[in-house]
């Protein structure tokens, strides 16, 4: 019974990091680490159209990680893992250091 509980968790897992596989999807998120945004303005950042936006939105809400609000005619988006950001910054810092790292070595 236990192993089936933990197949669903790691299940579960694996489309949380299959949404964020995605460079769109993960400069998304680290928007909406700041606060709260407008869907015409993650259009904006991202440089595509809004179908494709809302695609990606709609790839982030499915796994839960997002969660969005209408008001009117706008659509705003926020994180619903705030646990996400904390996790980014981590492989940012490892990412760094690594980099700084290589860069020695051919120094």
């Amino acid at each position: 019974m236990s192993k089936a509980i933990n197949m669903a968790l790691i299940n579960e897992k694996a489309r949380i990091f299959k949404a964020l596989g995605h460079p769109t999807r993960l400069m998304f998120v680290e928007k909406l680490a700041g606060g709260e945004c407008c869907v015409c303005e993650l259009v904006e950042l991202a440089g595509v159209d809004f179908s494709t936006v809302s695609k990606h939105l709609s790839i982030l809400k499915e796994a839960g990680i997002i969660s969005d609000d209408k008001r009117g005619k706008k659509v705003f988006y926020r994180l619903s893992f705030i646990c996400v950001t904390g996790f980014m910054e981590c492989i940012e810092t490892s990412l760094r250091k690594k980099l700084d790292t290589d860069s020695l070595m051919f120094v």
